[in-house]
């Protein structure tokens, strides 16, 4: 096994300390007031040798629970290849940073480019970014572009059926940017042309942002969307799934201006917070307002292909106020993650863990449904995820799934609860839970 951490030895650090002319480690902080160094012992275990640190941490890992997942709302357990874990983990990806010098960091551009072809092709658009934190921010992102877009409107709407926790973060950042977000409310569990129609009458409407899927699971039908939009001289984002866009209509398929959302449907392992991938794609008239980083493939004097960071000046990343957005952290590791997993996959393996998705949750849909404890509510279509309606005390109910070993579905509130099926569930698993359900009539 590769050891991941080599301490220095003493003589390594007398050597250090020798070449650069001091004679301790403390004189590398002299000029730091005394008052503020902190004296006292810290308060860190004694150490370990190599043997009883290995079991030290096992034991930590044992504490863990590994659950059978029925939860989604934008985080969904699909399996990842043993492969892109062992390719993401060499050591020139993830200790590579931002790539200004193109002429070392052909390797970092090229996988961002391929990572842009990739996306752009899963959302049918002109073009995509790079290094978005996660989908909430890349969605407040898109906000921001289409009030940069649009001339002297500042406001933007946001259809209810996005996902609450994206909403959340797009109201922060719409609140403290000075831009005026209005919640469209929905209608039958779908957003509401009409309701959109009506709000675009008063003629300040920047852009409108819907979801697809969306927080209930539901399939939008946009039909005529774009239409209304666009002859109010707004623009349309669809935040959408990734993965799902492997079989479901396209951003670009609906005449969207932008699409967003979260990479972490493609493969990505389900974390404690992430990290995850934001997402931006959009057309050739809004690229220019596009954060992040965009790279584009070119030929050096030679005429060899090589790969550049295009579009953007210096500024995009060390002059904030010049700036599109602040958002340039090396966010493109995870880019990488979604690089590989799509390269394994291909456009035949992604249709095949939507349709394996697609039959687990439509055969839990149905089970539910005959134990009389569940109704549907809004009778549309979804793929991998769908909501319920039921009177069971849903809180108590996942407590005691979780007692089984088994992460229910997310309690949504007024009695909806929301279940995921990924291609990972297998029939025995669905009917297991089916079955924990199904006693709480008794």
């Amino acid at each position: 096994m590769s050891n991941r951490y080599i301490p220095h030895t003493q003589v390594d650090i007398d050597k250090m300390l020798k070449r650069i002319g001091v004679s301790s480690v403390d004189d590398l902080y002299s000029d730091i007031p005394q008052e503020v160094i902190f004296r006292e012992e810290y308060n860190i275990p004694s150490a370990m040798s190599e043997i009883e640190l290995r079991r030290h941490f096992q034991e930590l890992a044992g504490k863990n629970r590994s659950l059978t997942v029925f939860a989604g709302g934008g985080a969904y357990d699909h399996y990842s290849p043993s492969t892109v874990a062992h390719l993401l983990q060499r050591s020139e990806f993830y200790t590579a940073y931002t790539p200004y010098q193109p002429e070392i960091s052909q390797g970092t551009l090229q996988y961002i480019f391929e990572y842009q072809s990739m996306i752009s092709e899963l959302t049918g658009m002109e073009a995509t970014n790079a290094s978005m934190y996660d989908g909430a921010t890349a969605t407040a992102e898109v906000m921001f572009m289409m009030v940069a877009s649009a001339k002297k409107k500042n406001r933007v709407l946001i259809s209810a059926t996005v996902s609450d926790r994206v909403q959340n973060v797009v109201k922060t950042y719409a609140k403290f940017h000075g831009v005026d977000l209005t919640v469209v409310p929905e209608k039958d569990g779908v957003s509401d042309l009409d309701a959109i129609k009506k709000e675009l009458e008063a003629g300040d409407v920047a852009g409108v942002i819907v979801p697809c899927p969306n927080k209930y699971g539901i399939i939008e039908d946009f039909t005529g969307f774009a239409d209304a939009i666009h002859a109010a001289k707004a623009a349309l984002a669809i935040n959408a799934d990734p993965s799902t866009l492997a079989v479901l209509r396209t951003p670009a398929e609906w005449d969207a201006d932008v699409a967003c959302g979260d990479g972490q449907s493609l493969g990505m392992p389900l974390q404690f917070g992430g990290p995850y991938l934001g997402y931006i794609s959009c057309s050739k008239s809004m690229l220019r307002k596009m954060p992040g980083r965009v790279v584009g493939a070119t030929r050096d004097a030679d005429g060899k292909r090589g790969y550049v960071l295009t579009l953007q000046a210096r500024e995009q990343h060390i002059r904030r106020e010049k700036a599109t957005s602040n958002i340039c952290s090396n966010q493109s590791l995870m880019a990488l993650y979604a690089t590989i997993y799509l390269a394994l996959m291909g456009p035949e393996g992604m249709r095949e863990v939507n349709e394996a998705s697609a039959a687990g949750a439509h055969y839990l849909y149905s089970r539910l449904l005959e134990t009389g404890l569940f109704t549907d509510p809004f009778g549309k279509p979804f793929l991998k995820e769908f909501t319920l309606h039921t009177d069971l005390d849903v809180a108590a109910l996942n407590r005691r799934l979780l007692d089984n070993g088994i992460m229910g579905g997310l309690d949504l509130g007024n009695g909806l609860v929301s279940f995921a099926v990924t291609e990972k569930r297998t029939r025995e698993e669905i009917d297991t839970l089916v079955k924990l359900i199904a006693e709480e009539k008794k």
